[in-house]
């Protein structure tokens, strides 16, 4: 009777964590939509899955909008909610919306089926057409292999959760929801078989060492500082008498593992690989959404957990950023493939985002969040363009597939052209006024030797951009050229929707900037 009458004793004494569910609405209808899209997966028969997982995957991230709309309404400085494991603050906030935006355009380009047959998931060869046979949309939605939307919406999930830990535990754990299924998506293209099977494996293999790193220097970081919480170590940086080796050690080993999944080289080798294998609107979700979600990682931890102890790591970040701009725009200009050419970019890119993470300071953190939602959208309309290009046996991604591309197909090219004018920084595109903002975050911050280093890179950058526009309007075609097939309404709306974006964010970026300069992250 005695220990009976202690159960409800020893029940009442346990203290459920405060939920503030309205805060993590937007990621629990994403995750739960993931899980549902299992079921359907699991239940409905083949050719009824195409149209239920592409409406509950818009519908899921629409409905996640408006509820990350509502809060953000009554939100005010941020809360931090399940034992302070996440923080829902400002930039979370910025985060999570460009990550949905992003997520809508990205899903888009992986649902079509109307620039290949089928899409580009295809499990198995569609039927033909006959009597007693199904018809041919129906064949292509039984040859696609749909689970492509479960391991979407879990990743973006993961994603979603990554930007917003407030401690090192959540946040590996979200980095492995994220890169799990990421490394499927890879591997799933059926018309390349060999090349997106080997560009998963490499991404898997190099991924499982830059998680290794990761838990490595978590482990070391909990040495140091007792607690796994940002705000935990930030307090033991300030005022420890422990030996620094555990701290710097440990935060070098976490930093390998954030600026591997931001494509910052030199841990970038995965990267030309994957992006030129993977299916393109793959390597869509994948250079947009996870350059977002790495580079909100990195922003919180540098300035949340270790800004007191920045003067002893800081010019390490610069080195970093210095060697992830130069190799980005010199090996940028070897490439011949085109999708490997703009993997490049994307390193190039990354070191030029570092600026603003390296300014430590509410501006540099404002420029960093415009420039990742700048970049993100131009990328996935670059990727849903080069998608179009298409000889008979798959993506025409060889530069000279490309010339004469004006001739053949005038608004295809011209609206490649303003995108590759955006990488660029061009003015009158988003992509000249996130450099104009991330560049003058870190001039006033002192860093103006690393800020002319950028310049000098950008401008070596733009070569290769314009090799390309050259090829395209000033080379005639040849006559095996590839054609340009017409997009369907899925990716025609993702091309639109990036290149809106693109030109209203270098025309009018002012509502833009205001929402992401509207306060620093919590802990």
């Amino acid at each position: 009777m005695g220990v009976t009458g202690s159960v409800p004793a020893q029940l009442g004494a346990v203290q459920v964590p405060p939920i503030d569910y309205a805060a993590i609405a937007p990621v629990l209808v994403i995750l739960a939509a993931a899980c549902l899209a299992i079921l359907v997966e699991a239940f409905l028969p083949r050719h009824q899955r195409w149209s239920v997982q592409v409406g509950l995957s818009l519908v899921a991230i629409v409905v996640a909008g408006v509820a990350l709309a509502v809060f953000a309404r009554s939100a005010g400085t941020g809360v931090t909610t399940l034992s302070d494991s996440l923080a829902i603050d400002p930039p979370t906030l910025f985060l999570w919306g460009t990550l949905l935006a992003l997520g809508l355009g990205s899903v888009l380009l992986i649902a079509d089926r109307s620039v290949e047959p089928g899409g580009a998931f295809v499990a198995e060869a569609a039927p033909a057409e006959g009597p007693g046979t199904m018809s041919r949309a129906a064949a292509s939605a039984a040859g696609m292999r749909t689970e492509v939307f479960p391991l979407a919406l879990f990743s973006l999930g993961g994603m979603m959760v990554f930007c917003a830990a407030n401690d090192l535990l959540t946040m590996f754990i979200a980095l492995e929801v994220l890169s799990l299924p990421l490394y499927l998506m890879c591997g799933l293209a059926k018309r390349r078989r060999l090349l997106s099977q080997e560009s998963a494996v490499k991404y898997f293999l190099l991924g499982a060492f830059a998680s290794a790193f990761f838990l490595y220097g978590l482990a070391l970081l909990y040495g140091y500082a007792g607690s796994v919480k940002l705000q935990a170590i930030a307090d033991a940086t300030a005022g420890s008498e422990r030996s620094d080796t555990l701290l710097f050690a440990g935060l070098g080993l976490l930093l390998v593992g954030l600026l591997f999944k931001a494509s910052v080289g030199p841990f970038h080798t995965w990267t030309p690989d994957v992006y030129q294998g993977a299916p393109t609107s793959v390597t869509g979700f994948m250079a947009a959404c996870t350059k977002v979600a790495a580079f909100g990682g990195i922003l919180r931890v540098l300035q949340v957990a270790f800004e007191a102890s920045s003067w002893e790591w800081r010019g390490v970040v610069w080195t970093i950023a210095v060697v992830s701009m130069v190799i980005g725009v010199v090996l940028g200009l070897t490439q011949r493939d085109i999708k490997r050419m703009i993997a490049y970019s994307s390193v190039a890119h990354a070191g030029f985002m570092l600026l603003g993470a390296l300014a430590l300071s509410d501006r540099g953190l404002a420029a960093t969040l415009f420039y990742l939602l700048a970049y993100g959208f131009t990328t996935i309309a670059v990727f849903g363009v080069i998608s179009l290009v298409r000889r008979s046996d798959g993506e025409a991604t060889h530069l000279s597939d490309w010339a004469g591309l004006a001739k053949r197909s005038p608004l295809v090219a011209w609206v490649f052209t303003f995108l590759l004018l955006a990488l660029a920084g061009i003015p009158m595109t988003s992509g000249f006024v996130g450099k104009f903002v991330v560049f003058e975050a870190a001039l006033t911050d002192g860093m103006a030797p690393l800020v002319v280093v950028a310049l000098v890179a950008s401008a070596v950058a733009a070569f290769f951009y314009l090799r390309v526009i050259v090829l395209m309007h000033f080379q005639e075609p040849a006559a095996d050229g590839p054609t340009v097939s017409v997009p369907g309404a899925f990716t025609t709306a993702a091309i639109t929707l990036g290149v809106v974006v693109t030109l209203l964010l270098g025309v009018l970026p002012t509502l833009a900037l205001d929402w992401a300069n509207v306060g620093g992250f919590v802990s």
